[in-house]
């Protein structure tokens, strides 16, 4: 019976793990995209999981998800609607229904759909899959429940330590869908509980049992599925998130630098990950200071660059609010320093565990006097590592505080990664002082090209300075209120910012002929590009571009704004690059795309929007 299943191949497939916030549903995502990255499948996620510490169980308010898209090539976006979806209670099938696609499985613990289940997620009748308009056929019925007590009975695990694996039951029904390596799987939890070996085997036992309960039983479906790479790139790949990148990203910058990394931050959601990471790296140089608050963890880094470290400090919106003045006096010192504001819902406290684009307008002019910043804008999870680097390389090497803009959607989200070489990345050279300038040194002399000023390390004889937050005189480094000195260097600090080179501005899709460009930036990439492609393979000539590198602006902005037809920006704020870019290019009237909703974009109201626009 087990040998009649058909086995199909599939391009890709998206999978959305729901349940309350304690039913591990993102170590269970979690779990399932980094095996599916080790075969080899593209794969990007999407973590979306409540504000609340603890919601009341069972809560329509508690639901925390986990989508994962999985294909057989390269994957742009989590994807709009599921395949599969896994709901563990009443709250979560209620919730999460809209995430599926009309013909999607969907996997059902029915020992958390009781009377009580029912009540608190507000169903009107026992009937709950009536009440949806759930054909009962597509519905994989599984008592998980009491199949996880059973397979523990004997495992002197307490009944609430058993209820902790109801995840990994499901984790391995998925994986009996996908016909994935249970192996795999295994050597996760292995290295995962490393330090307790017990949990670790029963944990696996329970996947085991999820995966034999579909074998076993064919679960209700027709077939199993295989997602197989189409294209294999030789090399070391992992399942990473955005913010573990961007921690990478900044340790290899210190390598390549020859330099200690500093950190000093203040936790913060979604930002907490990066100080996390890197504390763990002491072996690499990585010095991480947890400081009493955001101004403190700001200013502890300026402190570290003063003495010749690559200084970094991380936060969120409200974060970066408390860190400007600090960030100011990096701007005024003229220090390197890369701060990290991974973006979530505001204003204020907001929407904190959600995501959105809305920092952009305080990275470029969020403080007080003439405060010119490097701006650039991460594409996805992976791109976090590059965009980190390229921070670090920019703020070492012209003197300069930078800001990188990720957000919490490609902060938590992940994708395949292909670990890179130290010898495949471009050299850090920092602007250090030259022994020509020993015994004549003062800070500001600066490049006559770059108007960068020169780096003296505290303690090298002969170059003695003062730095400070008073504006200085440009010659001697002294105090200085002239009026005419302080527009000097006003100035000269903005011509510096402007004069860093950028890559230009790259177009996809018709990039000759077409009727509509497609502008964003960061972390929209992925929505962008499959939209430009949806309405390709309609007939339309679309381009895309995307903007990574928002202060300094690449150079051939206008010429690529100005070359099309039509121009849409779209972004999840209420339109802050069309500012931005209205401000800089003469004469560009676009169409705008805006959405401040928490979430990520939905491809198919983004192709129904630009449709219209093409049509009008």
């Amino acid at each position: 019976m087990a040998e009649e299943l058909e086995i199909k191949e599939l391009d890709q497939v998206v999978v959305r793990f729901s349940g309350d916030s304690g039913d591990g549903m993102q170590l269970a995502g979690n779990i399932f995209s980094t095996v599916s990255a080790t075969v080899g499948n593209g794969i990007s996620t999407f973590p979306d999981y409540p504000a609340d510490i603890r919601a009341p169980q069972g809560s329509l308010t508690g639901v925390s998800g986990f989508q994962v898209h999985i294909g057989a090539g390269k994957v742009y976006t989590p994807g709009d609607q599921c395949d599969v979806l896994v709901a563990m209670n009443a709250a979560a099938l209620k919730t999460q229904l809209k995430y599926a696609k009309p013909q999607a499985t969907i996997i059902i613990d029915t020992d958390s759909f009781g009377p009580k289940d029912l009540e608190k997620a507000q169903f009107a009748t026992p009937d709950y899959l009536g009440e949806l308009h759930v054909d009962p056929d597509r519905v994989i019925q599984c008592p998980l429940t009491t199949m996880v007590k059973a397979c523990l009975a004997e495992s002197g695990m307490d009944n609430k330590a058993i209820l902790k694996c109801r995840n990994m039951f499901a984790l391995g029904l998925v994986c009996w869908l996908f016909n994935r390596d249970l192996n795999l799987v295994a050597n996760f939890l292995r290295e995962k509980f490393a330090k307790k070996p017990a949990i670790a085997e029963n944990n696996i036992k329970v996947v085991q049992a999820g995966y034999d309960y579909g074998h076993n039983t064919h679960s209700s479906v027709p077939a199993t599925y295989r997602i197989e790479s189409k294209t294999k790139v030789p090399g070391r790949y992992m399942d990473i998130t955005g913010n573990k990148a961007t921690a990478y990203g900044l340790i290899a910058a210190a390598e390549k630098a020859g330099l200690h990394l500093f950190l000093g931050s203040y936790p913060i959601t979604p930002a907490t990950d990066i100080l996390h990471e890197l504390s763990k790296h002491k072996s690499c140089g990585v010095i991480t200071v947890q400081c009493e608050d955001e101004i403190s963890g700001c200013a502890s880094a300026i402190g570290a660059s003063f003495a010749g470290a690559l200084a970094a400090t991380s936060t969120s919106g409200p974060g970066v609010c408390l860190k400007s003045e600090a960030m100011n006096l990096a701007v005024i010192d003229e220090l390197p320093l890369v701060i990290v504001d991974v973006q979530r819902g505001g204003p204020s406290t907001g929407l904190p565990t959600k995501s959105e684009q809305t920092d952009l307008l305080q990275a470029l002019f969020g403080r007080n006097g003439e405060s010119p910043m490097p701006v650039i804008a991460a594409l996805s999870p992976t791109d976090c590592f590059d965009a980190a680097y390229e921070a670090a390389k920019i703020a070492l090497e012209h003197l300069t505080p930078v800001i990188l803009l990720t957000d919490a959607f490609i902060a938590n989200g992940s994708a395949a990664w292909k670990l890179p070489t130290m010898e495949g990345l471009q050299a850090i050279k920092p602007h250090y002082v030259t022994p020509e300038m020993k015994g004549h040194y003062t800070p500001y002399f600066r490049d006559e090209e770059t108007k960068v000023r020169y780096w003296a390390i505290p303690g090298q004889e002969g170059y003695t300075h003062i730095l400070g937050g008073l504006e200085k005189d440009g010659n001697t480094g002294a105090i200085s209120t002239d009026p005419e000195n302080h527009d000097h260097m006003c100035r000269l600090r903005a011509e510096k910012v402007a004069k860093i080179p950028v890559p230009d501005l790259q177009v996809l899709g018709d990039k000759d002929d077409a009727d509509l460009l497609i502008v964003g930036f960061g972390s929209t990439y992925g929505h962008l590009v499959s939209a430009m492609q949806e309405l390709q393979a309609k007939g339309y000539k679309v381009a895309q571009a995307q903007f990574k590198y928002v202060n300094p602006l690449p150079k051939n902005t206008a010429e690529v704004l100005s070359k099309y037809k039509k121009v849409v920006i779209a972004e999840q704020n209420l339109g802050q690059l069309a500012t931005w870019l209205r401000a800089n290019v003469d004469g560009l009237v676009p169409y705008q795309f805006n959405q401040v909703k928490g979430q990520p974009f939905v491809v198919a109201e983004l192709v129904k929007a630009f449709e219209d626009i093409l049509k009008k």
